[in-house]
């Protein structure tokens, strides 16, 4: 059995709150590890705290700083290397299928750092990934690994429902972010993709605290369950739009952007119900994408929803954001709007989707001053690249 086989074997056999310690052993056993950390995104995706630290120590890092900042912000191994100490330490990115979790740091001597070894250390940490997701079904320690502080209840059913916070594949990139991180309650967004087309929805449920979360749970999960039923579009938005009404006979309702892109020929089929807004960047012009609006889900009984059509090409990119991104207000009362909104998609052109809901809303957290947020946020970022 080769050593990488070996590692591999041991993270797959191990309990799922014991994969650091799993991944610590095996690589100290068979690529003599000096040491070996697993640090964490927090749900903001501002630091990296690590995994084996006793619950109120802070060793939190920037999570763009430093070297497992730079692996994390860049998704590549970043080595630094001691001649005096005749070491080197490696900061693999911990991410699967595009979903950037955290940073593995291994350190070993010098000598026994090679290019093979670095493609193995960067495999192993893809695996832990994979594992780490698995492992979260059955344990709490890397969900709680990943918290400044703690969750309001209803932040914690919002992040629960996620999909993820970023997805890769060769016809697109996607990355998304929610804020304030730790009490959110209404916004939230879902994916999902198959061989041929990849749906994406956006929400905001009406309210405040634990009553909007509740209602957006239920929002989504009515859209899943029409989703993975395999009917069109249309007919998601109407059962979520009865399941809404069902259950609160248009005392509230929620916001909802629906769309369903084809992957083969970038066909986008949308349904626009309610707030949550789309800008396209192409070719360096950026535009708001003007739909017919339809009525928010669960406003009235038996709403009939039409279909949009939509065209996206290789090298556009799509950004949404809730109204908690452009009705904010600055100090001075001036509301963050459109143009401001255009300024930050230029500004964060040349970042990866991943990366562009964080500096947007960090830009938002400039205009609005030291107020505290009257609203949650949602920042989607789409980069199409087609198929080929």
């Amino acid at each position: 059995m080769d050593r990488f086989t070996a590692v591999e074997r041991a993270l797959r056999g191990a309990a799922p709150h014991a994969l650091l310690e799993a991944v610590q052993g095996a690589l100290a056993t068979h690529y003599a590890a000096v040491s070996v950390d697993l640090l964490l995104a927090d749900y903001a995706m501002t630091i990296l705290q690590p995994v084996n630290v006793p619950t109120g120590a802070d060793r939190s890092i920037p999570a763009h700083a430093d070297g497992p900042g730079r692996a994390f912000g860049a998704q590549q191994p970043h080595v630094e290397k001691d001649e005096r100490a005749r070491q080197c330490t490696a900061h693999l990115p911990v991410s699967v299928r595009g979903d950037r979790l955290g940073v593995l740091t291994v350190k070993l001597a010098a000598d026994r750092f090679t290019p093979d070894v670095e493609r193995e250390l960067s495999d192993i940490a893809e695996i832990l990934g994979h594992e780490i997701i698995v492992a979260e079904r059955d344990t709490d320690r890397f969900l709680q690994a990943r918290r400044a502080s703690r969750l309001t209840l209803a932040a914690e059913m919002q992040w629960q429902l996620l999909p993820g916070r970023s997805r890769t594949r060769p016809e697109y990139e996607i990355g998304a972010q929610l804020e304030p991180a730790y009490s959110t309650h209404g916004d939230n967004f879902d994916w999902s993709g198959d061989a041929d087309q990849f749906t994406l929805t956006l929400t905001n449920g009406m309210g405040e605290g634990i009553e909007a979360a509740l209602l957006t749970n239920l929002a989504i999960n009515g859209l899943r369950n029409a989703r993975r039923a395999g009917l069109s579009l249309v007919d998601q938005a109407f059962l979520a739009d009865q399941a809404v009404y069902g259950h609160y006979h248009g005392a509230v309702h929620v916001a909802a952007l629906l769309l369903r892109f084809d992957l083969a020929t970038g066909d986008v089929e949308i349904v626009d119900a309610g707030s949550p807004k789309m800008w396209r960047m192409r070719q360096g012009r950026i535009e708001p994408i003007e739909l017919e609006p339809q009525l928010p889900l669960g406003m009235f009984e038996e709403t009939i929803y039409t279909a949009q059509r939509f065209q996206v090409q290789p090298g556009d990119r799509l950004l949404f954001a809730s109204d908690g991104v452009y009705d904010v207000l600055s100090p001075a009362g001036e509301r963050y709007g459109e143009k401001a909104l255009a300024r930050a998609i230029t500004s964060t052109r040349l970042l990866p989707p991943s990366q562009v809901p964080g500096a947007v809303l960090k830009e938002l957290t400039g205009h609005r001053g030291a107020s505290e947020a009257d609203d949650d946020a949602m920042v989607v970022c789409l980069d199409w690249h087609g198929r080929p």
